[in-house]
């Protein structure tokens, strides 16, 4: 719920620090922090317990502690000399002394919120199932059960569900369950295990309560493998109920999505992603022609036809801009609108592709609302969406869906994106120190993802750190040989209200114009 002070909104669910209408950036230990002082401001707060709370219990210097402390402050305009609201009390540790007031007049929870928080409504991670089969070679059909649990389960609206890349981080790993809920940030983990042999499949599932350990749900389905697609709706309809015991049927059929008739497709779809996923022209043509085999097998497959117009406008923008990906890319796209009125992620890289080489903004947010309207919960529309929504000027919009992204996935490996539009954001919006700080943080996730170091190189050079900024395009050129800055700017479409701006910084940072 939000906790309102002074002019100030908390907002532990949205992870915002709102001062009026303006966000406050604040680093995620800093958030973390000040919610956990908020919401014990009845009493003072140990070192000890923020080091429970906010760094799991782990060795943490006295100076880190003090510099979030101060960070907190600086955020709220409060100092160590003022003390308005953050209080230190000697010898004993911090409390927030300001008056607050929460929506609704509740009464605050006097008990520790794990980091990040539990959302309100249900929330739940589907950890990768177990490989049982004794044959390395089938992890990717164990791996793609729960991908398509995870997209039918964010279909539903009112559930918080978090992203696949987070969850799998887990993979291979002994987990504790309670845990999982503490990092991730969620009430309810399911876990499982597929072994697979010849036409047979096996699948066990358990939902436990990540809050105590308690198993809530388990079951197992001995199927023939060609019933897979009724088997992931009828594990994803049986985890529904077991959350949500008065979900109406209406709900649980939304779950439900259209699969291509064929296993054949479904094999080549998971088998593509790892290369379509690097961002890059070398792993989009090596994925393509998996992609184009699906399409050939099920022409009606709205995802495949999504992750193709992706590939199809990597190869365009970052491999040569020849006029025939860009085609291919568009047609894609409107295919798997066509085809996928059902399936957000479709919708998402619908709308992501044809806002980049179509231009066509309306009808880029038309396709991002459709899979919004589908599933509030999928990360991959925010993560995606923010590139076109920052192409097109609107800064301040595209850095609430790159947070939202972070948020619903906050382990994922694609967070490269996300927060390097945080950074070019922020560029935009004259915030050169916060956009380096940003653009950093994602040349460290993907230091391959080549327009990431363009997106660095111009805040750094309008800081007049021109070197640097050198240093940072000379490795964007390195990754991407051909690169102009005008061919980028036209081929992406950057809006002629910020175009100059951009165009200007990237050739002071020496990229070819």
């Amino acid at each position: 719920m939000p906790y309102h002070f002074e002019d100030f909104a908390l907002d532990g669910d949205r992870r915002e620090l709102r001062r009026g209408n303006d966000l406050i950036p604040v680093e995620p230990q800093v958030f973390d922090l000040l919610q956990y002082l908020i919401r014990n401001r009845e009493r003072v707060v140990s070192k000890d317990d923020l080091v429970d709370v906010v760094w799991q219990g782990r060795i943490v210097s006295d100076a880190t502690l003090a510099s979030r402390v101060n960070a907190a402050r600086s955020a709220l305009g409060d100092s160590g000399e003022e003390q308005r609201l953050i209080r230190t009390i000697l010898r004993r540790g911090l409390r927030f002394v300001g008056s607050v007031r929460e929506e609704g007049g509740r009464q605050a929870a006097e008990q520790a919120a794990p980091c990040p928080d539990i959302p309100a409504r249900p929330s739940i991670a589907v950890l990768p199932f177990q490989n049982m089969s004794g044959d390395p070679e089938q992890d990717y059909f164990a791996d793609g059960m729960v991908e398509d649990i995870i997209t039918g389960l964010s279909r539903i609206r009112w559930l918080f569900v978090i992203a696949r890349n987070s969850s799998f981080t887990y993979k291979g790993r002994a987990v504790d369950v309670k845990q999982v809920g503490r990092e991730l940030g969620v009430r309810y983990v399911l876990e499982g295990s597929v072994r697979k042999v010849g036409s047979r499949v096996r699948i066990t599932g358990q939902l436990i309560d990540a809050e105590d350990g308690s198993h809530i749900w388990a079951e197992r389905y001995d199927r023939d493998l060609t019933d897979v697609f009724a088997l992931q709706d009828e594990i994803t309809i049986s985890v529904v109920a077991a959350i949500e015991p008065n979900l109406r049927r209406a709900e649980i059929e939304r779950v439900k999505r259209k699969r291509p008739d064929s296993l054949d497709a479904y094999d080549l779809l998971l088998r593509a992603l790892p290369d379509v996923y690097t961002f890059m022209p070398q792993g989009a043509a090596k994925g393509m022609p998996l992609l184009d085999k699906a399409l050939a097998i099920e022409p009606s497959y709205a995802l495949a036809h999504g992750f193709a117009a992706w590939a199809h406008q990597t190869l365009f923008i970052r491999g040569g801009m020849q006029s025939e990906h860009r085609d291919k890319a568009a047609r894609h796209a409107h295919a798997a609108i066509e085809h996928g009125p059902g399936d957000a992620m479709a919708l998402a890289l619908a709308g992501f592709t044809i806002g980049l080489v179509e231009h066509d903004r309306r009808l880029a947010d038309e396709a991002f609302a459709a899979a919004l309207a589908l599933s509030a919960s999928c990360a991959f529309v925010y993560a995606f969406g923010c590139v076109p929504v920052a192409y097109g000027g609107d800064a301040a919009r595209a850095i609430d869906w790159c947070e939202r992204a972070m948020r619903l996935s906050p382990l994922d490996a694609m967070s490269c994106v996300p927060q390097g539009i945080i950074g070019f954001s922020n560029f935009l919006a004259g915030r050169h120190e916060q956009a380096v700080a940003a653009g950093r943080r994602a040349v460290e996730l993907n230091p391959g993802f080549s327009i990431l170091h363009g997106w660095l190189a111009a805040p750094l050079a309008r800081l007049g750190r021109i070197e640097e900024a050198k240093a940072v395009g000379a490795r964007l050129m390195a990754l991407e040989p051909h690169f102009t800055i005008g061919g980028w700017s036209a081929a992406v479409g950057i809006a002629p209200s910020i175009l100059g701006e951009v165009t200007g910084a990237m050739r002071l940072a020496g990229l070819r114009g």
